[in-house]
Formats: structure tokens, sequence, C-alpha cells
């Protein structure tokens, strides 16, 4: 029996940003942190890992969005995990073609996008609810935020542990690497920095919104 079709929420701006900021799939659902942790090492690794998790995520929704009225219910999560396993294979060998480093630099986390939680969550959580067009603006804007967040952590990483960004040298030849950077601690160290900086951000712009609404509440007193 297919699923009943609820109703379709209309597509805003808001739709595409959530997961850029607002719900960005590392930095505040902290979904995805296997692959994030460990490939990014580089700014290379970071975008690869990027594009083939946007590819998978956008194609797989928009698929299970276009499919949602008539996928049963008793056995959606295999349904979704086939579709999502069938996009991966592509993207796997499309890697392969562009570049063989790359793929080599990302080994079997490309095959594990299949078991990736925002992969499968966003699929059971709003694609099979929602219409072709906000899955899709939606599964971008997730996508665009998991890589953004991929290459704010690998950014630092290889320019802390190397000296160097997208193999250009940045610091002088006397600057001695932070090899940890690169190495699996680097990752948790780099993450647990972001972390601090973006709650540091948002209790200032809450204590601001906050000071701001209290203003707006206070009546001067007229003078007779």
């Amino acid at each position: 029996m297919a699923q009943s079709n609820k109703q379709d929420t209309p597509i805003t701006l808001e739709v595409f940003t959530a997961g850029l900021w607002k719900e960005n799939p590392v930095f505040v659902m902290m979904l995805g942190l296997c692959p994030t942790l460990a490939v990014t090492n580089t700014v290379e690794n970071s975008l690869g890992m990027g594009a083939a998790t946007i590819f998978v995520l956008v194609c797989s929704n928009a698929l299970i969005s276009a499919l949602r009225n008539f996928i049963p219910r008793q056995v959606r999560i295999t349904t979704y995990i086939v579709i999502i396993a069938t996009f991966v294979t592509l993207v796997d060998y499309l890697i392969q073609a562009i570049s063989l480093d790359l793929y080599n630099q990302l080994g079997a986390f490309i095959q594990l996008i299949v078991v990736n939680c925002l992969i499968l969550g966003r699929a059971e959580a709003y694609a099979s609810k929602n219409s072709f067009g906000n899955a899709l603006i939606s599964a971008l804007g997730m996508g665009l935020g998991f890589s953004l967040a991929l290459v704010m952590l690998g950014s630092v990483r290889e320019l802390l542990g190397t000296g160097q960004l997208l193999g250009m040298q940045v610091f002088s030849t006397h600057f001695e690497p932070w090899v940890v950077m690169i190495l699996p601690p680097g990752g948790f160290i780099v993450l647990g920095c972001w972390l601090l900086l973006i709650a540091y951000i948002e209790q200032r712009r809450t204590g601001k919104v906050t000071e701001a609404d209290a203003a707006s509440h206070c009546t001067v007193p007229q003078q007779h």
C-alpha cells in the first residue's frame, strides 16, 4: 500500500538555506561525522567527498520524493537504501574515471555514503513527505552545508598540517607543520574548535536579539 500524500509546503529560500547554517548536517545535527573526520585532512579530499555526497543526496532525494506515493510503507527503508546505493555506485565509477588519485585518497568512504545518516535521514524525514521541488532544494542546501563543513575542516587541517592549501605553499619554508592536524586526532581537535566558535557566535547573536527585543518593549514616560 502506498504512503499517503501529505500537504506540500511551499518552496521558499529558507528550505534551501536551512542546511547551510540553521540545520547544518555537521555543526548542528552532527551527522556524517565518520567521513567528516576521516577525509578532511586536505581541501581536495573535502571537495571530492562533498561533491560525491551532494550528487547522491540530490539524486536520491529527488527520486524518492517523486516515487513517495508508490513506495509501500513496509519496504520503504529497503527501497531507499537500494536507490541510494545505485547513485553511490554511479558516483564511485565517476570519481574513478575523473581522478584515480582522488579515488584512492577517499578509499572506502565513497561506498560508505550508502550508510551515511545524512542521506538516509533526509530520505526518511523529508524527501518521503514533501514535493519533488522541496526535496530537491532541501537536498541541495543540505549537501552544500555538508560540503562547506568539510572544506572548513579540511582547510584548517591542511594549512596547519602541511603549510599548504590545495597544494600551494602558504607559509614560509621555516614553518614547522603540525603533523597531528593531518592525523585522525587533528579532525577531532579542529571540529571541536569550529563547534566552539560557532556556539560563541550563536550565543552573541542570540544575546543581541534578546537585548533588542527588550529595548523595543521599553517605554519612555512622557513629560508633562
